[in-house]
């Protein structure tokens, strides 16, 4: 490996516009080489300026090493690099001449799980990391469940440190076959499993020279070629209000538009569409991308949309087509990680926040926490302490449109908050997971609510 990488020439902003963008994350049990990993594969492929090099050789030297750490790209803590663990997500963005990239580089700790939701809640691919001696353990199950819990749509298997178990084919092909065996049953619907050495490179970027047997793609092939087959333009249209544009203006007299980004589907001028909770329906008569008019606009796009109709409709509102509107519910039955030290609690008041909404809520009950070591499901735990994950009940204070979160990633997510100092306390899927509990009758649903 040389000591210095010249940087590559900067994608222009046509390049970027015409490649696709891909969220990933990275998973794995400690010192399986996660962090190793990303270094290597921003490193090889040119992702990384020659001062942060040099500023990664400076450290590595002052800790006696004779060539790079890579780790240290990612690791950015202090408590990280001194422990030479990952301990909070670490993000990194990179481009290729044929893709974009957003990287979170997870911590593989069991304490970290919360962490690993984090990064791995907005991702299209998860990494998982095992390494090549010690073949699946009880971190690697953990993280296949939490990929599968979250929907992840693509998992990579990257059977790490080949080189010390002489890049044996057999070794690879029984922790694929183990792996592949225990990811599809709990509905992970792709797996590749890729055989490499972060350290010495090998399969990252470049194809190795040791593993003739092996002719899938590295993984940043991979990376590279992968369907975005989340395409939400094709999903349940969704667009929460986040503001209400009303200038007041002698050029824009009465002009009054709906902002906000887009979460799911298309809209098209001319939709009947409906807002929610409150049930009205109206046209969509225009729609501004950029301060100018289009016919249509879809995910992800930041749009003010104009209606027929003066209908009442501030922040916090779900603008979806008439057709295909969701059901309003003030009963919400959730998968969720608790992410807070403080634990939850049944009959626990909070706030619950659904995309721009956010309402008072009562935690009703907690039907089971999931042991991802095994699976298996504690009936009525009684409260989630941070890391933990299970199954709840939630009254809120009004009615809320949400979709299962199996259908939509983006509107079938939600949080919920501490009313007290604003601290995010669990992060929420609506509907069922791959381990729900069968449905537990609380003799006490309707005694004592409020509302």
């Amino acid at each position: 490996m040389t000591s210095t990488t010249e940087p590559t020439e900067p994608l222009s902003v046509g390049q970027l516009s015409a490649t696709t963008l891909l969220r990933f994350a990275t998973a794995g049990s400690v010192d399986d080489g996660k962090s190793t990993l990303v270094g290597r594969l921003l490193h090889d492929s040119k992702s990384i300026l020659t001062d942060q090099l040099e500023a990664v050789e400076h450290a590595s030297r002052n800790r006696g090493q004779d060539t790079p750490d890579l780790a240290l790209l990612t690791d950015g803590l202090r408590a990280e690099r001194e422990q030479g663990i990952t301990i909070d997500v670490a993000y990194r963005y990179f481009a290729t001449a044929r893709r974009r990239f957003i990287l979170a580089d997870t911590p593989g700790h069991v304490q970290y799980t919360r962490n690993m939701v984090t990064g791995a809640s907005t991702a299209d691919l998860a990494v998982v990391l095992v390494d090549a001696r010690n073949g699946v353990i009880e971190q690697t199950r953990r993280h296949a469940a939490v990929a599968a819990l979250l929907r992840v749509p693509h998992v990579v298997l990257a059977v790490n440190k080949m080189d010390l178990v002489g890049y044996e084919e057999a070794v690879f092909a029984s922790i694929a076959e183990e792996f592949t065996a225990y990811a599809t049953e709990l509905g992970v619907p792709e797996i590749t499993a890729i055989p490499i050495s972060a350290l010495a490179g090998d399969n990252v970027v470049e194809p190795s020279a040791h593993m003739d047997w092996y002719g899938g793609p590295t993984v940043l092939e991979h990376l590279e070629t992968v369907p975005v087959s989340h395409d939400l333009a094709h999903c349940h249209a969704r667009l929460p209000v986040q503001y209400v544009i009303r200038p007041q203006t002698a050029e824009h007299p009465d002009y009054r538009g709906y902002a906000g980004q887009i979460a799911a589907g298309t809209f098209r001028v001319g939709e009947s569409v409906t807002v929610l909770p409150s049930g009205r329906t109206t046209t969509i008569s225009g729609i501004d991308l950029l301060g100018k008019p289009v016919d249509a606009a879809w995910t992800t796009q930041s749009v003010t949309v104009l209606l027929a109709d003066d209908i009442d409709v501030s922040r916090g509102d779900l603008l979806v087509p008439s057709k295909d509107a969701p059901p309003t519910t003030q009963d919400v039955e959730a998968t969720v990680c608790h992410v807070a030290d403080e634990p939850l609690t049944v009959g626990h008041r909070v706030l619950l926040k659904h995309g721009t909404r956010t309402v008072k809520a009562i935690v009703k009950d907690i039907p089971s926490r999931l042991t991802l070591d095994d699976l298996s499901l504690h009936p009525h735990p009684g409260r989630l302490v941070a890391n933990d994950i299970g199954r709840v009940k939630i009254r809120t204070a009004e009615p809320l449109p949400v979709d299962s979160y199996a259908d939509s990633r983006r509107t079938g997510a939600f949080i919920l908050i501490d009313p007290a100092d604003g601290t995010t306390l669990t992060a929420g899927m609506v509907g069922e997971s791959f381990a729900a509990p069968q449905p537990v009758k609380d003799e006490s649903d309707d005694d004592g609510w409020d509302f």
